[in-house]
């Protein structure tokens, strides 16, 4: 919720239109892939994430553009680059789940509003529940975080965590340069 209501006010306050529908069903849906039931073997934690929210919209009989809007939010919610090049409910979701989990841009938000949102639904142990969640998945589907953030945090905190770099995939290239 509150990475949707983070993107709300900055949405609002910078007088973007967007589908607020399709908004709120993805940003409540964007970490459906940390849920252990929802977990492949394989996949980043991104697209089992848009996948099992695929299921469930199409369960509903929502319409597949529709589907579409709320799979490329999911899945590229942790990719601002990509993004907010989209349209605005994938970067909604993007900047507001940014916004929730590092404070990107927190000063844009008015403080009567941020204190009313984290008031209503307080972080209560968020970023130690956040880095036991990213270190369960670095130790359970560790070539999931190729190339992906979460790598970093394996590298940090598990000993001999076996994911390599981007460094050592480029070094490791089978070319003769």
């Amino acid at each position: 919720m509150r990475s949707y209501l983070f993107g709300c006010a900055l949405f609002d306050r910078r007088g973007v239109s967007y589908d607020r529908e399709l908004a709120f069903v993805a940003a409540v849906l964007h970490d459906l892939g940390l849920v252990e039931a929802h977990r492949t073997p394989a996949e980043r934690f991104e697209v089992d994430g848009a996948d099992a929210a695929r299921r469930f919209l199409v369960e509903r009989r929502v319409p597949a553009e529709r589907v579409d809007v709320v799979w490329d939010a999911i899945a590229l919610h942790t990719n601002t680059g990509i993004a907010t090049r989209k349209r605005p409910e994938i970067a909604m979701v993007s900047l507001g789940s940014g916004l929730d989990f590092s404070g990107n841009d927190l000063q844009q938000i008015p403080s009567g509003t941020r204190e009313e949102i984290l008031a209503a639904f307080p972080r209560k142990g968020f970023k130690q529940d956040a880095l036991s969640t990213i270190l369960s998945l670095c130790r359970t589907k560790p070539l999931s975080t190729l190339m992906h953030p979460f790598a970093e945090v394996g590298r940090r905190h598990i000993p001999g965590f076996p994911v390599p770099t981007v460094e050592d995939l480029l070094l490791g290239a089978p070319f003769a340069d």
